[in-house]
């Protein structure tokens, strides 16, 4: 390359730079600053769950051991420090459990509601409306249990849910829509599962009718 032409290529992207220059800095800076939010965001979403992995296996202990008191402590944790990751939705369901087998039907049923309005997984949100309609079903709220179970489920849960409406039903009296949601229900789940649909059989035939 000549002497002259070298110059007029330097012109030429000095021209292009005052022109172009201050939006392609913008342009590579912003690239910079979204690649390195992005970086950020995966690292503290790895480390929230990390933490939220040592806190969950403390409930698990807790669950174990009974421990009621620390149950609570320790669940009440997970849920607002890593109230948006999956180990809380699974420590709700847990606690839960434990806090039902010790007596204390209330903070079960809290749990269960903090998992229905928090979980981020549908099948998590389905399973805390079966056990808080089972236990609306033993205090005799009937109608709040039903309007639990109202809502379109997906398929893998249809059997179940119209099981749990056939119960509700069935203890209000109402045994025609009792046995419509028995029915559904048995021609919901599965073949194979022998046991339920045998439960679910003695149930509607008991109805009568």
């Amino acid at each position: 390359m000549s002497y002259h032409d070298e110059q007029e290529s330097i012109e030429g992207l000095k021209a292009w730079w005052a022109q172009w220059g201050n939006a392609t800095t913008w342009i590579v800076l912003a690239a910079l600053i979204a690649s390195a939010g992005w970086n950020g965001w995966n690292y503290w979403q790895r480390h929230q769950a990390a933490e939220a992995a040592v806190l969950y296996d403390q409930v698990q202990q807790a669950v174990n051991a009974g421990d009621k008191a620390l149950v609570t402590r320790v669940s009440g944790d997970m849920e607002s420090r890593f109230g948006g990751t999956a180990y809380a939705q699974m420590t709700a369901l847990a606690a839960a459990k434990a806090l039902y087998a010790a007596g204390d039907e209330a903070g079960a049923k809290a749990q269960l509601q903090w998992t229905i309005d928090n979980a981020k997984d549908d099948e998590f949100k389905q399973i805390a409306k079966l056990r808080l309609a089972s236990l609306l079903l033993d205090d005799k709220a009937y109608d709040q249990g039903l309007a639990l179970l109202s809502e379109p489920q997906s398929d893998a849960f249809k059997g179940v849910v119209a099981n749990g409406r056939g119960d509700l039903l069935a203890a209000q009296g109402k045994r025609d829509d009792a046995r419509a949601a028995y029915q559904l229900a048995l021609d919901a789940l599965p073949k194979n599962d022998t046991s339920e649909r045998q439960l679910i059989q003695f149930k509607l035939d008991a109805l009568g009718g």
